[in-house]
C-alpha cells in the first residue's frame, strides 16, 4: 500500500466505531487471532509516527493493554 493509499485509507475509517464493534465480537466470542501484529496498519502507523505504544494509545484515546492486542 503507497502512502497516498494509507493516508486516504485512514481518512474513511470510523476508529470509534470499529473499536466498539470489535468490543461487541469479543463479548459475543466472534473473535480469533488472524493476522500477526505487523499486518496491522494501526502498528505501521504507530511505528512511523515514533510514538511509543503508551503515548500512541493516549492519543488514540485507549488503554495500552487495548493497542497491545
Amino acid at each position: 500500500m503507497s502512502e497516498k493509499e494509507l493516508a486516504r485509507w485512514e481518512k474513511s475509517r470510523h476508529l470509534a466505531q470499529e473499536l466498539i464493534q470489535g468490543v461487541r465480537d469479543i463479548k459475543a466470542g466472534r473473535i480469533e487471532r488472524r493476522y500477526t501484529a505487523d499486518s496491522y496498519p494501526i502498528v505501521r502507523a504507530r511505528e512511523k509516527s515514533g510514538l511509543t505504544q503508551v503515548q500512541f494509545s493516549q492519543l488514540m484515546g485507549v488503554s495500552v493493554r487495548t493497542l497491545q492486542d
